[in-house]
């Protein structure tokens, strides 16, 4: 009922077309529609009279149910509001959701146990543990290493800044304009570039194609001196093959071309055909 009334509802579409409005009509803000609705709220309860109520107003009528209520708690409440996001298995460092830590001071000797989590949509701050097997409620897990309200702020300004220049870059992309044509032919584009401004456009999108397909990893180091203790891990991912002897007769970690530990690459005779 107080939607149907306010500036920019639609209504009910008829079969076949889309919901539309009047495009001067002015939208309420946040605040002014907050206000509205708990105004409107406030006369649905103590100034509305019902017919099924007779004469009664909806909080009259709550007043005089005998019906004996019970409070709930806030946070029980709030377990109403959660979805289920399957099991995971607390670790010291606490718990994996949406590849982010959530901790929590009840985690504290519980390492290696099952649990379920329950989170609530779009409030991806805290979960809610509970025990995988009983389904006993455990506690609350708040995500770790929270960003500052500054560095929030500079995140939602950088990201705004990025949705304005997409949002330029696809006007300009969908903007074509054709000639007139007096007889059927295949259309004809308008819109002329200079050479340079051909060029820019294009080195921006190599730019951009070019580091979406950087490979730094693909080439692995040279493998260290032998006599280097070389923790396991970072041996692995080492390119293996023999070390290149350092001039002072031992393996070093500076080839003789002064690069890092690998091999100088094969000369050509300046008698040699280059072909």
């Amino acid at each position: 009922m107080f939607l149907a009334v306010l500036p920019g509802c639609a209504g009910q579409p008829r079969p076949g077309r889309r919901a539309s409005c009047p495009r001067d009509e002015v939208l309420f803000g946040f605040e002014d529609f907050t206000a509205r609705l708990l105004a409107w709220t406030l006369w649905w309860n103590t100034g509305h009279h019902p017919a099924p109520l007779r004469g009664k107003t909806p909080l009259e009528a709550w007043q005089d149910d005998p019906t004996p209520l019970r409070d709930v708690a806030a946070t029980d409440l709030w377990t109403f509001t959660l979805e289920d996001a399957g099991t995971r298995t607390l670790t010291t460092c606490g718990i994996r959701f949406h590849e982010r830590g959530y901790v929590g001071p009840w985690m504290t000797g519980e390492s290696g146990i099952r649990v379920r989590i329950r989170f609530m949509p779009h409030h991806d701050y805290r979960i809610g543990v509970y025990h995988a097997a009983t389904g006993r409620f455990l506690g609350p897990a708040d995500l770790a290493g929270q960003a500052t309200e500054e560095q929030v702020s500079a995140v939602r300004k950088a990201r705004a800044a990025r949705a304005r220049g997409l949002k330029k870059d696809l006007e300009a992309s969908q903007r074509e304009r054709y000639a007139a044509a007096i007889q059927p032919e295949a259309p004809q584009r308008l819109g002329a570039l200079t050479t340079a401004q051909a060029e820019a456009e294009l080195a921006q999108t190599a730019d951009t194609d070019l580091a979406q397909l950087a490979m730094p990893d693909l080439i692995a180091p040279a493998a260290p001196p032998a006599d280097w203790r070389t923790p396991a891990s970072l041996a692995v991912l080492t390119t293996p093959g023999p070390r290149v002897p350092h001039p002072s007769g031992r393996d070093g970690a500076f080839a003789p071309d002064g690069r890092d530990g690998r091999a100088a690459p094969p000369t050509i005779d300046e008698d040699q055909d280059a072909s």
